[in-house]
């Protein structure tokens, strides 16, 4: 069976950071190699130790050794980890992913993978949206109700998800949709990057999104953690690439802001049930808490 891996760049508090770490161990990993966007983060103590687990401290010198400076976006510091990390690694497929998204199989990865035809390079993995439901135990990462994008146009079941706000989101997501890839190694012409690949900059095919594998994306299912974040998202994350999402949530007031996250994120019961209804609507308890005291 083809053996796989996790290459991830993070900053976030070291529980968020084991509990990726945890689960995609459990889930079958052989490696997973965790750049440290900060290099005097405490989490390396912590990882340094684990098996199957390679911690590479994102300091100046690691940046001057490898491309000559620090890149200037966590984009590109992705962009480049993942590069550095898919022509070393010693798997046959690498999987580039964020602290916040898991993913989730429907029968062993190593067996999705194998399937893949040898001519193709790429896997595509789907992304689901995790929703906030108030009164969760606390799981590192909280939910259990995970929404995926809109097939097509449906103007009648985007106004009942999302009210006012539904031509904000594109597809009836907040966050990408594109989602996230499996690379198959020994392609040494290959340049992964967040979301897909190129060689000699053409585009390298993905077809369309594996139906065995799910990637739960833990985007605002926190309002808090949202909100915190929200000024950087808007400034340099994903929403300065949504101009319509991003000129509103500048304008709106803090009322505002709740009213479209109450809206949009919140499991409510009359969105659970049009999300199921069509189709849009996975449910899955991860056991983040119990995946780190096993690890």
């Amino acid at each position: 069976m083809p053996r796989w891996g996790v290459c991830a760049t993070v900053k976030a508090p070291v529980d968020q950071v084991l509990a990726f770490v945890a689960h995609h161990r459990a889930l079958g990993a052989e490696r997973i190699w965790i750049h440290l966007d900060d290099p005097d983060d405490p989490a390396v103590a912590v990882l340094e130790p684990l098996k199957g687990v390679r911690v590479i401290r994102c300091t100046d010198d690691y940046w001057q050794r490898s491309v000559g400076r620090r890149p200037p976006t966590h984009q590109l510091r992705q962009f480049r980890n993942v590069n550095r990390c898919y022509h070393r690694a010693r798997v046959d497929f690498l999987a580039h992913l964020d602290v916040d998204e898991y993913l989730l199989a429907d029968r062993p990865v190593a067996e999705v993978l194998a399937d893949l035809p040898e001519d193709r390079l790429i896997l595509r993995v789907e992304p689901w949206e995790a929703l906030h439901t108030p009164g969760l135990p606390d799981d590192i990462f909280t939910a259990r109700h995970f929404r995926r994008q809109m097939p097509g146009p449906d103007p009648a079941l985007a106004a009942r998800l999302f009210g006012r706000f539904a031509p904000l989101l594109e597809k009836g997501m907040l966050s990408h949709t594109v989602g996230k890839c499996f690379f198959r190694t020994g392609e040494p012409r290959l340049k992964p990057n967040i979301h897909g690949a190129r060689i000699e900059g053409e585009r390298v095919f993905g077809g369309r999104f594996s139906p065995d594998l799910a990637l739960l994306h833990f985007h605002a299912e926190d309002p808090a953690r949202w909100q915190k974040g929200l000024a950087f998202r808007l400034s340099k994350g994903a929403y300065q690439f949504l101009p319509d999402l991003q000129a509103h949530l500048l304008a709106a007031d803090a009322a505002e802001i709740a009213a479209f996250y109450d809206m949009v994120q919140t499991a409510r019961p009359e969105a659970l049930e049009a999300l199921r209804e069509a189709g849009l609507l996975r449910e899955h308890d991860l056991g983040l808490r119990a995946k780190v005291a096993a690890l």
